[in-house]
C-alpha cells in the first residue's frame, strides 16, 4: 500500500502540488506574517512554488494578501525570492 503524498495549492499558478516541492507563508497568531521553512509552524499557512514566476504572479493578483486578510511586507517577498533557486535560461 502506497502513503497518500499530501497536496497544496499554490497561490501564483493555482495548482495542486505536493507539499515538499512549496514554501509555506504563515500568519502566526500575533499577527506576524513569515516564512515557514519546516512547515509545522501555527497558524494560517498560504504556498507558493519554488519559481520567481509563480511568487510574481501571486504578488501581482495580491493573493498571500487575500489569504492573509491582511498586507505583506516587501521585506517578506524579498526573503521569499531568496529562497527560489536560480532559473537557467
Amino acid at each position: 500500500m502506497t502513503k497518500r503524498v499530501p497536496l497544496r495549492m499554490c497561490t501564483g499558478c493555482r495548482e495542486m502540488k505536493p507539499k515538499a516541492e512549496l514554501v509555506r507563508v504563515v500568519k502566526l497568531p500575533g499577527g506576524v506574517i513569515s516564512l515557514d521553512l519546516v512547515g509545522k509552524a501555527p497558524g494560517r499557512g498560504a504556498y507558493v512554488c519554488m519559481s520567481a514566476a509563480c511568487l510574481k504572479r501571486s504578488r501581482k493578483t495580491r493573493a498571500l494578501e487575500r489569504a492573509f486578510s491582511s498586507p505583506v511586507s516587501e521585506e517578506l517577498e524579498a526573503l521569499l525570492l531568496a529562497q527560489m533557486p536560480e532559473e537557467k535560461e
